[in-house]
């Protein structure tokens, strides 16, 4: 929006010539982004302590998070408006960006429906977990068919890059659409099921979409894309601003998450967050690099997986001492912001191993 308005009046000041800039318009979002989350955070926190919109606690759970109940939580509405405004702001849109959007705003409705249910109506489980998969499914239906079908992305609508080879992709065909009702469906799940640690998962997607930043911006410039031998995708350039939107939103928030945090973002903002991640991995064509970008969230979820499973074959018996992963850390004697540090600096390795792969090819 700044730019159309903007730039044009770069004929008569000069001045206006750096919106023709991405990396200025990226700065300018992020900064947008965490403007907003500490203008609007703390009304939007309070508003929730008035309307006693607080945070359950399964008693299965650590004893230590008990005394958490009653935290707000939906805060996830602070983070959707601090990347929602930002990007309209400061991005030129084009289908990339409008699909990133569609995916975060999708799933945080259907995130928002979920707590709702639960902190509103009282239902204990919330939204039915079918339901909720529905969502998931449907979002990758759409976003899979648009990619597919849509003349914007001709040439390399089915095609996934391979990390570590040069110029080296995989046509998935058909199948194309199913992969990503499944990173979808992967990708919203696992963040929510990360979001148990004050900061944690918030923390982990800022680290994220750092990566996802880079990767954009490298894949939406000729130059850059020609001499590390990778995919160049016209228009992925402006995803940059709706990842610095996503960092500075992250940051913004767990400002008010870090621990002790003063709310939580539940469903709303886990599912949205999540589908984002999914969403920026397959406009930029870079799916498989989401095991190592989204490294502990794919941990986290793997533990899970593994604790049923085995709890199912051996009826009763656990492999870890609680599922996700990060409770297992807590009950072996860590304290919460020890996991979420050093998680977090996984995350960092993770997110520099992935930068890595287009240097080493």
């Amino acid at each position: 929006m700044l730019y159309e308005l903007l730039f044009p009046l770069s004929k008569h000041i000069s001045g206006f010539n750096l919106f023709q800039y991405i990396s200025f318009r990226a700065a300018g979002a992020a900064m947008t982004a965490l403007f907003i989350s500490f203008v609007f955070g703390p009304r939007i926190i309070h508003q929730l302590r008035e309307h006693l919109i607080g945070q359950t606690i399964r008693k299965e759970g650590p004893q230590t998070h008990l005394k958490k109940v009653g935290t707000p939580t939906m805060g996830g509405l602070i983070v959707l408006l601090a990347v929602l405004v930002p990007t309209l702001l400061w991005a030129r849109p084009n289908l990339n960006v409008i699909l990133v959007l569609v995916a975060t705003l999708w799933m945080g409705a259907v995130g928002y429906l979920d707590d709702y249910l639960k902190v509103v109506k009282k239902l204990p489980k919330g939204l039915i977990g079918r339901y909720k998969l529905v969502g998931q499914i449907s979002l990758g239906l759409v976003v899979g068919c648009v990619i597919y079908f849509s003349p914007y992305f001709e040439g390399v609508a089915t095609l996934t890059t391979v990390p570590f080879f040069k110029n080296y992709e995989i046509d998935f065909g058909w199948l194309y659409i199913p992969m990503v009702m499944f990173i979808i469906t992967a990708t919203s799940n696992a963040v929510n099921l990360t979001d148990g640690l004050d900061g944690l998962a918030i923390g982990l997607v800022a680290i994220s979409a750092i990566a996802w930043a880079g990767i954009s911006y490298l894949s939406g410039r000729v130059d850059f894309s020609d001499y590390l031998n990778i995919l160049y995708l016209p228009g992925a350039g402006e995803v940059t601003v709706f990842c610095a939107a996503l960092i500075g939103a992250a940051l913004g928030f767990l400002w008010f998450n870090t621990h002790p945090a003063q709310v939580f973002m539940g469903d709303t903002g886990s599912l949205a967050l999540g589908s984002a991640l999914g969403a920026l991995a397959i406009v930029l064509k870079k799916e498989l690099l989401l095991p190592i970008i989204c490294g502990v969230f794919m941990a986290e979820t793997l533990s899970v997986i593994i604790q049923v499973w085995y709890f199912k074959r051996t009826g009763g018996k656990r492999i870890f001492k609680m599922a996700p992963i990060h409770h297992h850390f807590e009950l072996k004697g860590w304290s919460e912001p020890q996991v979420v540090v050093r998680f977090w600096i996984i995350g960092i390795l993770l997110a520099l191993l992935s930068l890595l792969t287009f240097k080493v090819r």
